[in-house]
């Protein structure tokens, strides 16, 4: 039985239309995240999408010590219920320590936990206790059927509200593969599992002293991933990201969102015969 979620107007699972995680990878300040958020809250309204905006108060796994990793927790929940209170937008962001879930929680909708961490069972079960909907991303070193032991680890506190999230796995240095199997293989363990096509493109540490990315293929892998059912799709989006502070190479132009949605709702809706 497929666990079923509903998150503002986003859902997930069943046959319902595949809803919308999308946002910057980091905040960047409280003007950008408010204008992003506006953008993709008419986009979303206009074409029928749900919505559930992220964006990341800390990137803590950024390949240089140097790099900009967000403006911390504080500011950055301040920013995310803005985001909530001016848009009636759900919104997710990243956890990275049991100390974090408390607060985090009195915002976020959904807590997720980021690939590398997804098998730190003291984090999985802090969300689990949390009582909100946990989004677990695969590790990049991770089986998907592996994913059931994670999925267990949150169960164990009497929360069954999880979707998982594929993101691509380690193939050689700096490069990432997606499995197209995996995003059955983990819906079959009867959670909803959402397709991260933006992070699927990018290459790890693959510029030297940071990431890079390939957003040219985040296209043709999404229509791939929705054309196997999937629940959700997770974009990185951003009004310039030639100049975004995290994962620029990697994110989506607002400008091109509408031609990138339209076509993959249609497939969408012949898949599921809607």
């Amino acid at each position: 039985m497929m666990t079923e979620l509903k998150v503002g107007n986003a859902c997930f699972g069943g046959r319902q239309p595949f809803s919308l995680l999308a946002g910057p990878c980091v905040l960047e300040d409280m003007e950008t995240t408010l204008r992003i958020a506006d953008f993709l809250k008419k986009l979303t309204d206009e074409l029928g999408v749900g919505l559930v905006f992220k964006g990341s108060y800390d990137k803590a796994n950024r390949t240089s010590v140097d790099a900009f990793r967000g403006p911390g927790i504080d500011a950055g929940l301040e920013m995310l219920a803005r985001v909530k209170s001016e848009f009636d937008l759900p919104v997710v962001s990243d956890v990275h320590d049991v100390s974090q879930v408390a607060a985090a929680a009195q915002v976020l909708d959904i807590i997720q936990i980021p690939a590398f961490l997804c098998r730190q069972t003291d984090l999985l079960v802090a969300a689990g206790n949390s009582g909100k909907v946990v989004n677990v991303k695969k590790g990049q070193f991770q089986a998907p059927w592996d994913m059931r032991h994670v999925i267990g680890k949150i169960e164990s506190t009497g929360n069954t509200k999880i979707a998982l999230t594929e993101r691509g796995t380690t193939f050689g240095y700096n490069n990432l593969v997606v499995d197209m199997r995996s995003l059955t293989i983990m819906r079959e363990l009867g959670k909803p599992v959402i397709f991260d096509a933006t992070h699927a493109v990018q290459l790890p540490g693959g510029a030297g002293g940071a990431s890079t990315g390939q957003r040219e293929y985040v296209a043709s892998l999404s229509r791939a991933a929705v054309a196997t059912g999937i629940d959700g799709l997770f974009w990185e989006v951003h009004e310039d990201p030639e100049c975004a502070r995290c994962d620029g190479p990697n994110s989506l132009y607002l400008k091109d969102l509408k031609d990138l949605l339209q076509p993959l709702l249609a497939l969408d809706a012949v898949v599921k015969e809607l």
